[in-house]
């Protein structure tokens, strides 16, 4: 007869090696994986991960927006489907990201636009064919679970940087040239607006600091709603000692609060070696009476965690997307408002 005691020291031992996938980064003991950098007429495999992309006419300037970079589009077999919201079924959608993973010819993987419907078919996905082949994928919103779980399941550097229908204006497109093409190991600080140009003073964009210092560590990060979403499934990565980075569009501050309490009680927050908040766009309180701002909301979770922290970044749903290294290691400087890059984020 089993020994009782015995039983109960393997009955936990086993439950600890089922549960340690979902609780941890899953590709934490693999190596850094970075992808080879863009060259003038590398292949861009065009994708559909999220939303339905409703008219033809917004393909066709993604289109054009890739070969002006001096790249050559390459569009996936779904790119145009429709299932509802959706651009076609959820393992269509995994489908096209795994095809291009096992195309020699891609370098790069570039979605249309965001929306929803990245987690949904975030299982469908062949991790062992995009380890041994990885390749640069870049977008930002909904595409953030899509680019946290590639980093989580494979280790591979990602990367939350424009989506096919970003403006691609002067800023944005030097940006994405230098850590996509050249290889540079970027310093990102907040420009100033040209609606600042003849002021006095600076009003948008202004860099606060939550607490004062200097921070190293892995950047992850993206869209809170879209992070927090992904809270407990084996596709978000491990916070031990990073740096994250959130933004948000269009909630209200009661919901940005139930979000980030959910990453506190969850756990991460504890974890973090800084905290660098973006833009939240027309975050704003409710009509009730005795709302907390989002200013309040963002200082009672992150000023207690005595890490250097500061907010507004020029990062989120904003004219001009930084392309923005996860799972690089990365300086950031609560003072000055900056977030430096220790390494080429690319080969």
């Amino acid at each position: 007869m089993i020994d009782r005691r015995n039983f109960l020291i393997g009955l936990a031992a086993s439950s600890s090696v089922l549960a340690s996938p979902l609780k941890l980064g899953r590709a934490a003991s693999q190596p850094l994986l970075k992808p080879k950098r863009l060259q003038p007429g590398s292949i861009v495999g065009i994708v559909s991960p999220a939303g339905a992309t409703f008219v033809r006419e917004q393909l066709n300037i993604v289109i054009d927006a890739v070969k002006a970079l001096g790249l050559v589009p390459k569009l996936a077999p779904h790119v145009l489907e429709r299932y509802g919201y959706l651009a076609g079924k959820d393992k269509d959608r995994a489908a096209d990201i795994n095809q291009f993973f096992n195309d020699p010819s891609v370098a790069a993987i570039l979605p249309i636009r965001g929306g929803w419907g990245c987690s949904r078919m975030l299982p469908y996905l062949d991790y062992d064919r995009i380890r041994k082949n990885p390749k640069i994928v870049v977008g930002f919103s909904d595409i953030t679970s899509l680019i946290l779980g590639l980093n989580a399941k494979t280790n591979l550097v990602t990367f939350h940087g424009p989506n096919g229908l970003s403006s691609w204006r002067t800023t944005q497109t030097e940006c994405f040239r230098r850590v996509l093409f050249n290889g540079e190991t970027v310093t990102f600080k907040n420009e100033k607006d040209g609606g600042d140009s003849d002021r006095l003073m600076q009003v948008k964009y202004r860099v606060q600091t939550i607490s004062s210092g200097k921070a190293k560590g892995k950047l992850i990060g993206g869209n809170l709603s879209v992070l927090s979403a992904i809270v407990g499934s084996p596709y978000l990565p491990n916070f031990n000692g990073a740096i994250l980075f959130l933004e948000d569009l269009n909630e209200n501050v009661y919901r940005i609060d139930r979000m980030m309490t959910q990453l506190k009680i969850a756990g991460l927050l504890d974890k973090l070696s800084g905290f660098v908040f973006g833009q939240c766009s027309d975050c704003l309180p409710d009509a009730d009476y005795g709302s907390l701002t989002f200013e309040e909301v963002l200082w009672d979770h992150i000023k207690p965690l005595g890490i250097p922290a500061w907010s507004g970044a020029a990062i989120g749903h904003i004219e001009n997307v930084l392309t923005l290294p996860l799972g690089l290691d990365v300086e950031i400087d609560a003072d000055t408002g900056t977030i430096r890059m220790l390494e080429a984020a690319v080969q």
